[in-house]
């Protein structure tokens, strides 16, 4: 990692996604990194698109405002995929979507052509593991694929704290194989 990297993730209510934020600043910080997790929601109801950003840099972090150009764009509900998730992205923004399209069907819904493109079907695999659509934390495994903003290893340790039981079990078995499964395309 080099720089500062800035990540937006798309969800909705009750996805988990703040929760993804966190604990992708959680690894960071775990690594000695200098962090940012927030969310930008409202008064919203379960079901309503929310985002949430993470900002992870070798160095302080001076800005605090939202991230309008984001290096990596994750979007965790594909029903929200089309031009909004890609507002703002730069040439060598990263998309990591949770979809069983292919990369091309992808960027043409998002309308990001050029874009970096990896995909993972995380809805199929939450659904396999922990028998619910939750897929923020294999969205996580995805993410540091594309781009290893953290070790695998401090994610799996910092998810491993948050959640307990079988329930940590299945969040570590899916953070894995969404890693292992994501693929650029």
């Amino acid at each position: 990692m080099r720089g500062m990297v800035e990540v937006r993730f798309h969800g909705r209510g009750g996805q988990g996604v703040w929760t993804a934020s966190l604990l992708l600043a959680q690894a960071g910080l775990r690594e000695r990194k200098f962090v940012q997790s927030f969310p930008a929601f409202g008064p919203e109801r379960s079901g309503a698109p929310v985002t949430a950003y993470t900002r992870i840099s070798e160095k302080p972090i001076r800005i605090h405002s939202g991230i309008y150009n984001p290096d990596v764009v994750v979007v965790v509900d594909p029903t929200l995929l089309g031009p909004e998730v890609v507002e703002g992205a730069k040439p060598e923004t990263k998309l990591v979507v949770n979809t069983s399209l292919g990369g091309r069907e992808v960027r043409e819904k998002a309308g990001a052509e050029g874009l970096e493109t990896w995909v993972v079907d995380a809805s199929s695999m939450a659904m396999k593991i922990l028998g619910r659509p939750i897929t923020n934390t294999a969205m996580l495994g995805a993410l540091i694929r594309a781009v290893e903003v953290v070790k695998l290893e401090s994610l799996l340790e910092v998810a491993g704290e948050r959640f307990t039981g079988r329930l940590r079990d299945q969040n570590l078995q899916l953070i894995r194989r969404a890693y292992e499964e994501a693929t650029r395309d």
